[in-house]
């Protein structure tokens, strides 16, 4: 198991070829995946996963297995992508996880720890998550995140205009918030 990270109840680890089943799980569940306006296919699933084994391998980062420790259940995925906004590249949090394991708090801290790991391991100076506008408990989770709300882009996808927020922090933001919370 490639371990990427690791936080108090969670390992997040790169994705193999043999997380296609837990990953239909996911992505075929229709509640799961209302942000995207429809659950995929066998064949999207497959192209999801592929994709992401590319941005380990290209990108150096992609969307990880979440797995509970306790259990070693894959529960979701949650990582650092390279997104294009206003046509720049940005690395983004994104996350994703099975309904039985939503408001359980498993999002934030997986998205927390990426952030993290962005900030510390890739030296990046911001970090984004980009989310549909009708995704009211992730953008609960770029706010707990530290995030604020920085604009709206358009995302076209299956066909449709779909209106995204775009929530940000910078390094120096990440770091006022560690000295609070630390006390320094």
């Amino acid at each position: 198991m490639n371990i990427v990270l690791e936080t108090e109840r969670l390992f997040l680890r790169e994705l193999t070829p043999e997380d296609e089943i837990p990953m239909r799980k996911l992505l075929q569940d229709q509640e799961v995946m209302y942000a995207y306006e429809h659950a995929f296919s066998d064949e999207e699933v497959h192209a999801w996963l592929n994709n992401q084994l590319r941005r380990y391998r290209e990108d150096l980062c992609g969307l990880w297995a979440i797995v509970l420790k306790e259990s070693g259940k894959m529960i979701g995925q949650c990582g650092l992508t390279v997104q294009q906004l206003d046509g720049q590249n940005v690395l983004e949090v994104g996350y994703l996880l099975e309904k039985e394991y939503w408001h359980q708090g498993y999002a934030i801290e997986a998205a927390h720890s990426c952030k993290c790991y962005a900030f510390d391991m890739m030296n990046a100076d911001k970090v984004y998550s980009i989310i549909r506008e009708n995704n009211i408990p992730s953008q609960k989770v770029a706010i707990r995140n530290g995030m604020r709300l920085v604009g709206k882009t358009i995302k076209h996808y299956y066909g449709m205009e779909m209106p995204h927020l775009v929530y940000c922090i910078t390094e120096e933001e990440k770091f006022d918030q560690d000295a609070i919370r630390f006390n320094f």
